[in-house]
Parts: C-alpha cells; structure tokens; sequence
C-alpha cells in the first residue's frame, strides 16, 4: 500500500526510546483496553510507524533494542544509569505487544546482549554508508546526533502530532553549536546525562559546554590548555580531568558492534495483514484498524461487545422465540392496539387520579421545555398503570392553572403505598421538586435497575424497548428535528403529537421495568436496586434542591487576596532568578533552576528531554533555594483561583443565591456518587490556601449553622469486616490507632517505638493494599528502596493473614463467576479475569479485590443519606441535607437542634449496614464549611 522509489533507504528504530516517548506523551491521558491494560506506548509506536513509512517510504527497516545485561559503559563506570527508576509496569507489559507489532509489520528486531540500542544502530548505520544506503535513525535521543554525515539522519517523531524534525549535518552544527559533527561527543561530555548518570563536569551545563567546545574544539584540547580559563571554570575543569574524559567515552556511540546481520535482510516490503489486524482488534485500535483494513474491521471492543452480544442473545432467548436483532422485525407504535387519551380538563383529572389511586403501581413521564429541571417548564405528565393504556396530562403555561394541575394531582404522588415507575426518575423527580411538587416513593426506575443488573450494558429506554419488548419508539427527532439551529421545541409541536410520544414512553417503561422485576430478583441484585439505589432517588434531589449558599462576596475577596499574594510570589521568584522570566513555562523555569541557578547537577528530565520541574522534583529540592518553595506556593495560588475561586460565583442560581450541584449516583462502576455542574468533590483539602475555599461554603441564614458528618477509615473498616482479620477487627473495635498499629507490626517494633515517619508510611501502605499495591508502587510511593518496600508489604501480610485470604478468595469467586460483587450485592464483571494475558489478568485481579471494599464503602454512605433523610423528615426536623463529598455529608444544622439531630445523624450513619467494626463517624460545626470540617 505503500509506495517505493529506486533507491535504497533504510530506517533503523530506537525501539525503547520511542516506546517511552509514546508513554508519556499520554501520560495525562493513557489509553487503556476495556480489560484495563495500558496500550500509550504500543499505541504512540504503530503512529510513528505508519507516519514514518507514509512519509519516507523505506526500502529497509529494522527496530534495535537495549537487553538487561551489563555493557562496556557499565564495567567502566558503575554508576552508569545507575540512578534510573525501574522501568514502569505499564511499560514492561506492552514490550510483548511492541515485538508482536514488529512482526507483524515484518520489521526485523534486533537485541545484542552486551550492547545498548543506540550502538547497534550507529554499527548499522556506519556499515550502510559504504553501501550505498540513505540512513535515517529514528529516535528522540539527542545522542544520535554525533552519527549524522551526508547519508546518515537523525528523524525526530513530532510531539502531539506535530511535525517531524529531520537533522543532517547543517541542521546539527547549528543546533549545537560547533564547526564538526563529531563534536556533540565533547559538549555532551562536558554537560553530562543526569538520564543517564554520566557526570560530566559539574557545573557545566549545555551552554557552557558549547561554548568551550567552540573556542578549544575538544575536550582534550581543553584539559591541555585549560590555564586559559578563569576562577571557577578553569577551578572546575581542573579538578575533573578524568571524569570529563570518562564522560566523553561514555557518551561515544560505539561504531563496532559485533553482529551478523546482513543488511540486504533488513528488505521491507509491507505487513502482514492478518497478523496486524489481529494484533490491533486485540487491542482495540477501532480507527487505526478502520482505516487500515475498512469499515469491515471490528475489535472484538470489541470483547466488550461480545460480551454484550451474547448476553443479549441469553436475554432473548428467554423472551422471544426469534433471536434478537436490534434494527429488524421490531414493532412500532403502528403495530400494536392502544388506548392513549389527552387530559385537560380538571373533571379528566379527577378520574383520572381515582384510576391511578386503584392500582399498585404506574408509571409517569414528564415533558419539558429543557433538559435543566431548575429551568424546565412542564408541557404535559404521561401515566401509565396498564400495557398498551396511557394517559397525558396537559400543562397549562399559566402559573395558576399549572399549579392548579398540580394540586390535583398531588394525592397520588404523595401516596406511600404507590411504587412509582419511571426511566431516569431523577431528571422528572427534580423538575417536579422545583415546580413546588413533593413525590413519595417507593420507586422503581427502570434505568438505575438495570444498571444494576446488567451494568456492561447501555440502558436508554430505546435500547430497553428494543432488547425486552422488540420494540422501536418514536425517536424524539420525528417531533423536533435533529439538533441544530432549526430544532423546535416541543412547545412548538402539537399537544396531540406530543400527547402520544409521552404516553408511549410511560407506556413502554412500564412494559419493561415488569420485565426487568424477576429478572432482578434472579440476578441478586434487588437489595441494592430496591434498598439502596431507588430510594436514593428523592433524597438526591432535595440535596440538589437545597444546594448550599455561596458568600459571592468573600470569595471575589479572597481572589484578590490571592492575586495579591500571586504577585508578590512572582516578585520573589524574580528576585530570586535575578531576572523575569514566563514562570508557567516548565522550559524556561528549569534553565532557570538547573543551568542558572545549578540546584541539582544531575536533574531528572522528561521523555522529551526538558528538566522536569513538576512538583515532586520541586519538593525535593525545597531546602536549596527560597525560589522553590515560592514556586509551589505561586502555582497553588494560580491554580485555587483559576480554577476554583474564579469560577464557583458562576455556578450560583441567581434565584436562590446557592450552589446546585447535580449528582449522578451510578456513574462509576463502583457506585460512588458523582458532583457536577459544578463538581464539588474536587475542591483541594490538602494545603491550608486550599481548604479556605470552603470558608466560602455558609449556612442559609444566622440560624442555621453547617455540619460536617464524616465517616472515618470507612474503606479499612470495610476490609476488616470482609477480611475478617483478627488482629485488624480488635484494633478497630478498641477504636485504636490503625496506623500506628500497623507501623509497629510491619516494622516490628512496640507501638511506643512507632515514629511519626514509620507510621505514615504504614498508612500509605494500608491503604495502598486495598488498591493491590506492587512493591514498585511503594517504592514509587514513598520513595523508599525496592527491597524495604517488598518487606513492608510482606510483613503486612505476614501480620494480617486474614487480609490476604480475602484476596485469595475474591479472586477464586471472581475466577468461578466472573464477577465481584458489595455487601448489597453490587455486581461489577471481570470479563479478563480468566484471560490467557497475564497483564489483563493482574489488572482485574485488583479490580477484583478492591471493587467489593469501594463498593462497599460507597452503599455505605447511600445508605445512610437515606437512613438520615427518613430520620429528618420523620422528626419533623429543619435541619437540611446538603452535600455529599467522598465520605462526608454536609448539613445546614438548625441551632435549636444541636443537641437533638446530631446525634440522630451519627446513629443512621453509624448503623448504615450491620459490619463486625464499627462505623465511625467525626462531625464537626461551624460557620461555614471549613469551621466545620
């Protein structure tokens, strides 16, 4: 597919340089496949690839890699790259699919024990020179530009699909520099490799180095007459004679490497088409595998569809006697006898709501004038109690005669002993909410319900219909229109048009929410469908409802005084630098810190090659510079007010003067409660300028004060009660201190010998158990030697058995039945739980062991909303629920009733689900929410 000229070309791939370039280009945004493994480097890799042949159109190609043996560099020097981390697991786990991508590109791989890929590729390249060969080495390592001659390139892949950058002999004299190519070798000597842990000479950075190679044209040219330099810099040359000379040989591409390989067996002329296709439907390339092999590829996502495919065949097998097809043979609302009757009158009305008080259960559907229930305008309410039967409601546009529908209406919402059945309740729960109307549960909706049941499913109504009842609905477009400037409202459409696309959709819901029922029960999920989920629908919309009240005014004080404090670090930075420079460029600040000011000789740089000045780094250099320490302190400030203080006046409804956010309750796969619009959940706690965002937070009135009721350790506990670890129970039921319990076992000491650092470290290891933490992540972590952090893990282990038999065990339940699953019985599947991919395997053996414990934790807190909105609505309470952020519920707390309702709430939250810990629950007031917490 690809064209070809006369000439002989070969491109030679620096395989594991490109393989972490294409990782941490999408590091802040990794692709994974939907069993969970990381695919950015094979991912970043196939695009070079096809990039680079589209683009040069190669005769020949070959990928060389590094090997984990020692090389001439590491006998010389021991300390070569000896100060690496250990390669990321995301990475080592895509090198098999990166040599599978390779075969099937019939691109030859090439690994030399003893030799590092830049000296394989400088072998070949030097060696295809003398034959005739135009070379481009492929690589964003800056080595590699000592190699370029009139037939040897350097290609460098573009960043973020930027263009590629192709250096020949001009292109590197003047980017370095220097009057000869072969220089690079001695600037890159000079300056050294922090990536690499080549030394150089310290104090030398690459400007420096360049200019010394300019006026004495070697390294050794420059030892020998080094009395030509002045003060420090003649000081500093003379003291690293030989560490300037090792360094130069240590950046040297070797030119000999011993091989057999013939460059005529390098000859490329396509991939393999059935190999490829494989390997990217594997892992799910859909537009790469489209656009390499049509419309006809398809990722077996590709596993995800399969498995929905056949679950979808099981379901209809039980329902229908032909198999299920999604686009044909279903019925429309031509094909079926109905019974759909407009209401309008209040005489309709009233026997109407005699028929619905009759029966044990309907279903009801609201139509709007906008998708935001604080805004929406009702057109019209559908009620269905019988198949096939419906009714709508009309909505008069007047105040007083909408409100007149409404009253009428109002016995059979508020009626306890009617299940109310809807799809997306949520949405015409709030509408009603802020129209003045209260509704009653129990509910059942029918899209909450079978995301329970069947949660790798999708759950539209359309699809519903489709999948229960083969049946098609009216798509909402035959009434207004596609999207677009020209769509109508359905004010716009004739009531009787709209009349009958309400009473269908209550209609069709109900059909299917009286299918789902059994098939609830069968699948073990009607606990939390029935207990936890629906009746979690009214207590989230009152919380909406309320909001919280925002003092506007405070905060735009506080943004003042943060621009204030923002200006004042810049100056410091300034002073600091000796200069003004952009202190939100990473590049200029790091030639700031490492060449200018030299805080670190040896500083880390990213995957393309610029100083990394990311937090971590700064932190760890905070006590060698003043500058430091204002950076972090300017680049929280920028952030709280770009991000948080600026934008939050926004999100306050001019009406009501609070915040309305809005919660999704089954938006992850372990049922925690998800905020937006704007999202609450993110607001930072952990630095004091941060938490002060919540002083913004108030309570509505000087007689209401804000209670914060918090669970404590609540994912621990739930491990000691799954676990049902001995030693982790006693700890928590003597509500004694977890951490400093298990610093002093996984050390080994006496609780009295734990010190503040031992006990930090064993939170982190506590909690870092229950995501399946590795000993690399721990290391990582806590920046602690790969062999102590092994040792902390297994002395957990070792201390806490019971934790480790619960991880046995959930993942032989996970192994027999393919999926996890809470105390209520939240179900999440594990399709790759039995792959033959060890990867995928280990990804969901952590889904595994974690999801019940998250899960768990987050019923836990549904829990117990609805425990205290049944306990403040029965107590006749003014106290209002507020918000919910991770483990914490927010209230305005009425004065009168300190004393009464806060112990009510403990009590719900504490007795939320019977454990073998208890629940324990911190609550704090104030003020505002900061007081508070």
């Amino acid at each position: 597919m690809f064209n070809r000229d006369d000439g002989k070309k070969l491109i030679l791939l620096d395989g594991m340089a490109l393989a972490y370039r294409a990782h941490f280009a999408l590091v802040r945004s990794p692709r994974f496949t939907s069993g969970g493994l990381c695919t950015s480097a094979v991912f970043g890799i196939l695009n070079t690839l096809m990039d680079i042949i589209k683009r040069e159109d190669p005769t020949h190609l070959a990928a060389a890699f590094d090997t984990s043996e020692p090389t001439a560099r590491h006998i010389a020097f021991p300390e070569y790259k000896a100060q690496r981390d250990a390669m990321p697991e995301d990475i080592a786990i895509q090198l098999p699919y990166i040599d599978r991508l390779m075969d099937a590109f019939n691109i030859t791989t090439i690994r030399i024990p003893g030799y590092e890929a830049d000296d394989i590729i400088g072998t070949l390249a030097y060696q295809a020179s003398s034959c005739d060969f135009e070379t481009l080495m492929v690589t964003p390592d800056k080595d590699y530009d000592q190699l370029v001659s009139d037939s040897v390139k350097v290609l460098k892949p573009g960043r973020k699909g930027g263009e590629v950058e192709l250096l020949g002999v001009p292109e590197v004299l003047e980017k370095w520099g220097i009057e000869r190519v072969e220089q690079v070798i001695d600037v890159l000597g000079l300056m050294g490799d922090a990536s690499d842990n080549i030394p150089g000479v310290p104090g030398i950075g690459p400007k420096t180095a360049q200019k010394l190679i300019a006026q004495f044209g070697s390294v050794e040219e420059l030892l020998a007459r080094e009395a030509e330099l002045k003060g420090k810099q003649r000081e500093r040359i003379q003291q690293n004679h030989e560490q300037a000379l090792l360094s130069k040989k240590l950046v040297t591409i070797r030119l000999d490497v011993p091989h057999d390989i013939k460059l005529g067996a390098l000859q490329w002329e396509s991939f393999d088409k059935k190999k490829l296709q494989a390997l990217l439907q594997e892992l799910e390339f859909d537009t790469i595998g489209k656009r390499l092999f049509g419309k006809s590829f398809s990722s077996a996502a590709s596993r995800a569809t399969v498995v929905r495919e056949k679950r979808e065949k099981e379901i209809q097998a039980t329902l229908f006697d032909a198999e299920f097809d999604a686009d044909e043979n279903a019925q429309t609302l031509e094909d079926i006898q109905r019974s759909y009757q407009v209401v309008r009158t209040q005489a309709e009305r009233e026997n109407l709501v005699k028929q619905l008080l009759a029966t044990p259960e309907f279903c009801f559907d609201l139509e709007t004038t906008s998708l935001d229930p604080r805004t929406a305008e009702p057109l019209g309410i559908a009620f269905s109690c019988k198949k096939h039967e419906a009714f709508y409601v009309v909505c008069p546009q007047d105040p007083d005669e909408l409100k007149q529908v409404f009253d009428d209406l109002q016995p059979v919402f508020s009626n306890e002993s009617i299940c109310k059945v809807g799809h997306n309740l949520k949405y015409d729960l709030s509408v009603l909410r802020w129209q003045g109307v209260s509704v009653q549960g129990p509910f059942l909706d029918t899209m909450l319900a079978h995301s329970m049941k069947e949660p790798e499913m999708t759950h539209g109504l359309d699809y519903l219909a489709k999948l229960y009842l083969n049946y098609q609905p009216v798509s909402i477009t035959e009434l207004i229109g596609p999207k677009g400037e020209g769509q109508l409202s359905l004010r716009d459409v004739p009531v009787e048009r709209v009349a009958e696309y309400a009473c269908e959709d209550a209609d069709v819901t109900l059909q299917v929410a009286n299918v789902l029922k059994p098939d609830i029960e069968e699948r073990g999920v009607s606990q939390v469908c029935y207990e936890v989920e629906c009746p979690l629908l009214p207590v989230l919309v009152d919380m909406e409802y309320e909001g919280i009240r925002l003092d506007v005014k405070s905060l735009r004080e506080y943004s003042k005084r943060l621009q204030g404090e923002i200006d004042e670090l810049r100056d410091a930075i300034y002073a600091g630098a000796g200069h003004e420079f952009n202190i939100d460029s990473p590049k200029q600040l790091g030639v700031v810190l490492y060449e200018e000011l030299e805080l670190d000789l040896n500083p880390k740089k990213t995957a393309t090659g610029q100083y990394s000045t990311r937090e971590s780094e700064l932190e760890r250099m905070q006590g060698r510079h003043p500058i430091v320490s204002d950076i972090l302190q300017y680049r929280n400030a920028v952030k709280l007010k770009s991000v948080y203080v600026d934008q939050l006046p926004a999100a306050v409804q001019p009406k009501t003067g609070h915040v309305h956010t809005h919660y999704s309750q089954a938006w992850t796969a372990t049922g925690r409660i998800q905020s937006k619009d704007p999202n609450l959940q993110t607001l930072p706690i952990r630095k004091q300028r941060g938490r002060e965002i919540r002083a913004a937070f108030v309570a509505r009135s000087d007689e209401f004060r804000i209670l914060s009721a918090d669970y404590s350790q609540i994912e621990l506990r739930v491990m000691a009660d799954l676990s049902g670890d001995p030693a982790m129970i006693e700890a928590f039921r003597g509500d004694q201190d977890i951490h400093a319990i298990t610093a002093a076992k996984v050390y080994k000491v006496a609780e009295s010998e734990v010190t503040r650092e031992m006990r930090d470290k064993a939170k982190t290891v506590n909690f870092g158990i229950i995501y399946g933490i590795s000993g690399f992540g721990l290391q990582q972590r806590l920046n602690i030697p790969r062999g102590e952090a092994n040792e902390l893990i297994a002395n957990y282990f070792e201390k806490y058995p019971g934790v480790q038999d619960y991880i046995d065990r959930t993942i032989a339940f996970a192994r027999e039945h393919g999926f996890v699953q809470t105390q209520t019985g939240r179900r999440r599947y594990l399709r790759d739980i039995n792959s033959r991919n060890k990867s995928m395997v280990s990804a969901a053996e952590r889904l595994a062991m974690n999801s019940p414990i998250q899960g768990t934790a987050a019923d836990i807190l549904k829990l117990a909303m609805i425990r205290v909105a049944k306990a403040l609505r029965h107590g006749g309470f003014q106290t209002k629920m507020l918000l919910t952020v991770h483990d914490e519920i927010v209230f305005d707390l009425h004065q009168s009733e300190i004393d009464t309702v806060v112990p009510v709430i403990r009590e719900c939250m504490m007795g939320a689900l019977e454990m073998s810990v208890p629940l324990k629950v911190e609550t704090g007031i104030g003020n505002n929410w900061l007081e508070a917490h």
